[in-house]
């Protein structure tokens, strides 16, 4: 006789990932809207059901042990399936236009899959999407230029959009400037009103560092292809990195970094069916809870 299934409950699934990146059980709960031992008795289910521990509680501290991290990565092809399947069932007419304005970095790394996803769900909604500077985004956004928006922005809790992502940034060069310790940062960025020229120089100036622009360009592949050459140093989010370059810090007296957010912005009276399930896929899809 084969060996019964497992019981993967998509209510537990979510349940369980929710926990993860929430950072514990009552966030999950929050975030849910249940109970904490509502939420302890799920995941008390789903090990039952698994016969593995998924978490490993030592005192306040909660981590996944080897088969929670096997179970996450199944978790959230399964309920990201779920909701492709409910979509697909449930909203299969729904068409139009969506105009969606991002950053070209944050398009560019985080955007394909959630976009080509959502596409898949919905074949009839048009997605038009620009990218641009987060101060021309949102005065587009003002003018009634785009139904959505991403844009970067300082830590700032829940006001003025809806968080959807925390980007580490780091400074990077290639392997092939050389770089004093003592001379001025050379420095490769985008025209003002660029955030990440912005905490360059705000970050230099704080320190006393001295610097200096080289190379500006208004492309990320512009940035990318100057700091590739040698020609100086930019910020990029941590997880851009690619081959050639690398991290420069405190070795070069350079200073941390803080996180930046990304926010996402939606009219707040009624939408067309189209933006109101485009903005909730990306939020679903990009949403985490910054680390502590």
């Amino acid at each position: 006789m084969p060996t019964p299934l497992p019981p993967f409950d998509l209510d537990l699934l979510r349940s369980f990932v929710t926990i993860v990146e929430g950072g514990g059980f009552t966030r999950a709960a929050e975030r849910l809207g249940r109970t904490q031992s509502t939420i302890s008795l799920q995941i008390k289910r789903l090990e039952d059901g698994l016969g593995k521990r998924l978490f490993q509680r030592d005192g306040r501290s909660l981590e996944l042990t080897p088969d929670g991290e096997i179970l996450l990565t199944y978790a959230r092809r399964l309920l990201g399936m779920a909701n492709e399947a409910c979509a697909m069932l449930m909203e299969p007419e729904v068409g139009g236009v969506v105009r969606l304005g991002t950053p070209e970095d944050f398009a560019t790394a985080h955007l394909p899959d959630v976009l080509w996803r959502f596409s898949r769900a919905h074949p009839q909604v048009a997605l038009e999407v620009q990218c641009d500077f987060t101060l021309n985004l949102l005065g587009g956004f003002s003018r009634g230029e785009f139904d959505l928006v991403l844009c970067k922005r300082e830590p700032q809790g829940p006001t003025g959009g809806t968080k959807v992502w925390r980007e580490p940034l780091v400074w990077v060069a290639s392997d092939r400037l050389l770089l004093g310790p003592g001379a001025p940062v050379p420095l490769v960025l985008a025209p003002a009103p660029d955030i990440y020229r912005k905490r360059a120089i705000e970050a230099l100036d704080a320190c006393g560092r001295a610097w200096r622009i080289v190379y500006t360009s208004h492309s990320l592949t512009g940035i990318k292809a100057a700091v590739s050459a040698g020609l100086g140093v930019t910020i990029l989010p941590k997880d851009m990195l690619e081959a050639g370059f690398h991290i420069v810090g405190a070795d070069h007296r350079l200073p941390d970094l803080d996180d930046l957010e990304v926010a996402l912005h939606r009219l707040s009276d009624s939408m067309p069916k189209a933006v109101e399930l485009l903005a909730e896929h990306i939020i679903r899809s990009l949403e985490k809870t910054p680390s502590t």
